[in-house]
């Protein structure tokens, strides 16, 4: 186990070193410049000049070796649209309402999606099934910034039970935790009945009912148990884009994430703020996976790493 994690971790450097090399050379090849809006145009010596200081006159394996250097020293620089302040500093403020959302309805959904694949699988074709199947299917192909319309205009405008948008109050957080839950909610539904079932008509389970093993201690200890790879794979990557922020959810609600400056980094060419959210993200994908990989071998010990080691 040592090994494999030692080997995923150097996958996770190259990784690492590659996306920062095709983020960094395709951002750079988009055309225009931080000092090219058009609303606040600036002359070309001033523009020379602000692009000498922030070192972008130099050749792009210059400007690369120097920002990755002082990724290395966890120094992202500062972001053009927020000179005031550093990327670490603009990243802690912002990631606070999305890891609170996001991380909160991945936590609510995933479990509730959970016990209605359970009961689907549990009861399959009735009426339950049928129920969890149409509602896990409405949840992943309706688009997420039409369900975020939908409650905001039955629970904020219709009944007027709730503010529809914002943050700082609880009961702002209300919607914009329903609409990130109801995706994994459906994603782990529609996981669970299909592992569920696979796992329940496999010659084992039946060997256990005719040991006179109760069925609820089939179901959780055995069954469930069996059914969990899946469940695994999903969870982390999930509460990863999750709390990294939804540019549609949180617009429609008007939260302050992190999701909004994807689109304005690229917008606005800010550089250091790109090329930090697109290594963060890329870091902590790589991460939820290598996790995911170590909690197989706790979960079923027949997984075994490197083909039957």
């Amino acid at each position: 186990m040592l090994s494999f994690i030692l080997r995923r971790l150097v996958s996770v450097a190259a990784t690492f070193i590659i996306v920062s090399l095709i983020i960094f050379f395709m951002m750079h090849s988009i055309p225009g410049g931080p000092f090219d809006a058009n609303d606040m145009p600036v002359s070309e010596a001033v523009r020379a000049k602000l692009m000498a200081n922030l070192g972008l006159d130099q050749p792009l394996y210059v400007q690369y070796f120097r920002y990755m250097w002082g990724v290395l020293h966890f120094d992202f620089g500062v972001p053009y649209q927020s000179p005031g302040e550093t990327v670490t500093q603009l990243l802690s403020r912002a990631w606070v309402p999305s890891l609170v959302l996001g991380g909160l309805g991945v936590l609510i959904g995933a479990p509730l999606g959970i016990l209605l694949g359970m009961a689907a699988a549990l009861n399959r074709n009735s009426w339950i099934d049928y129920l969890a199947s149409t509602l896990a299917t409405l949840g992943l192909t309706i688009p997420v910034f039409v369900t975020s319309m939908l409650l905001i205009l039955v629970f904020a405008v219709w009944l007027n039970w709730l503010p529809a948008s914002g943050w700082g109050k609880p009961e702002r957080w209300i919607l914009p935790i329903t609409a990130y839950a109801l995706i994994p909610l459906a994603t782990y539904a529609r996981y669970t009945r299909s592992a569920m079932l696979d796992t329940l008509n496999r010659p084992f389970v039946t060997v256990l009912r005719a040991k006179g093993l109760t069925e609820r201690r089939i179901v959780f200890q055995h069954v469930l148990r069996n059914s969990a790879i899946p469940l695994v794979t999903v969870f982390l990557p999930m509460f990863i884009g999750t709390a990294t922020g939804s540019i549609f959810v949180e617009a429609m609600f008007r939260v302050p994430g992190l999701g909004a400056y994807f689109v304005s980094s690229i917008e606005t060419r800010d550089y250091p703020l790109e090329m930090a959210l697109m290594l963060m993200i890329t870091f902590m994908y790589c991460i939820a996976y290598l996790l995911s990989d170590i909690v197989y071998a706790l979960i079923n010990p027949r997984i075994r790493v490197g083909g039957g080691q």
